[in-house]
């Protein structure tokens, strides 16, 4: 099994960055896919989830509205469109996948995760 995001990097406040997140080794169609992110110093914090469509996804409050869950089915990614980004922002953002909608600020709800990429917003 395989999740590996990119896409992060450094940019001002009011930027926007896209994260990726290409999978493989499960069977992607039957899972729920989860944005999370861990700031500097802080715990998990879950930001996004969608299961087959765009129909089925949900935010947390602190992204509603800037943030934007999508995936690719026939290409097993799963994708986090980030619009007017601010220095909260920043911290280490993972993908991860779990059999049910279970959105947790914990890592044992989920089944499959990736390494992470960084995203650093500059104030």
């Amino acid at each position: 099994v395989q999740l590996v995001e990119s896409g992060g990097g450094l940019v001002q406040a009011g930027g926007s960055l896209r994260l990726s997140c290409a999978t493989s080794g499960f069977s992607f169609g039957g899972y729920w896919m989860y944005w999370v992110r861990q700031a500097p110093g802080k715990g998990l914090e879950w930001l996004s989830s969608i299961y087959t469509s765009a129909d089925l996804s949900s935010h947390a409050d602190s992204v509603k509205g800037r943030f934007t869950m999508s995936r690719d089915n026939a290409k097993s990614t799963v994708f986090l469109q980030m619009n007017s980004l601010k220095p909260e922002d920043t911290g280490v953002y993972y993908c991860a996948a779990a059999r049910t909608f279970s959105p947790s600020n914990n890592w044992a709800q989920y089944q499959y995760r990736g390494q992470g990429t960084q995203v650093t917003v500059s104030s």
